[in-house]
């Protein structure tokens, strides 16, 4: 098990990670905020499971969508489990591209006549997921850290 971590962990010191970790911290982490705790005007964690059971989604889909999104991002920011949070991120995207925003097609909505948002915004973090996945957390991360300590 401890090597599974220490592989997980792996890491340099290389600082576009940390600027791909940081910038989706800091974009998703609002969203998060909105869903659990009604900040930023967000409807909070009830209306929240409320909204996605409307949709046809099941309560753990939108429990782990607020969790990910308000606990995730804040372990990102640190860069702890940062590939683990960042497939379960990358997951959640793809999947608010198939379940809402494929049928309204690439663009948003900058103009307010389509009938939702695009997924072109979606696609940015899909990337920066998988940049993360492959590179790690790089540079000022607990993972790098643990993994630093684990190898002396």
């Amino acid at each position: 098990m401890k090597k599974v971590i220490t592989q997980i962990a792996q890491t340099d010191e290389k600082i576009a990670p940390l600027i791909l970790r940081i910038t989706l911290a800091v974009v998703l982490w609002p969203h998060g905020a909105q869903l659990l705790l009604g900040w930023f005007g967000g409807a909070g964690y009830a209306s929240t499971i409320d909204y996605f059971k409307g949709g046809g989604l099941p309560y753990i889909i939108a429990f782990l969508v607020i969790m990910i999104q308000f606990f995730g991002s804040l372990m990102v920011f640190v860069g702890l489990y940062t590939r683990i949070v960042a497939i379960a991120i990358l997951i959640m995207f793809i999947g608010m591209i198939i379940t809402a925003h494929w049928p309204i097609g690439f663009f948003m909505n900058w103009t307010g006549t389509l009938k939702g948002e695009g997924f072109e915004y979606h696609l940015l973090v899909i990337g920066i997921c998988l940049s993360i996945i492959l590179s790690g957390s790089g540079r000022l991360s607990l993972d790098g850290l643990f993994y630093k300590i684990s190898n002396h």
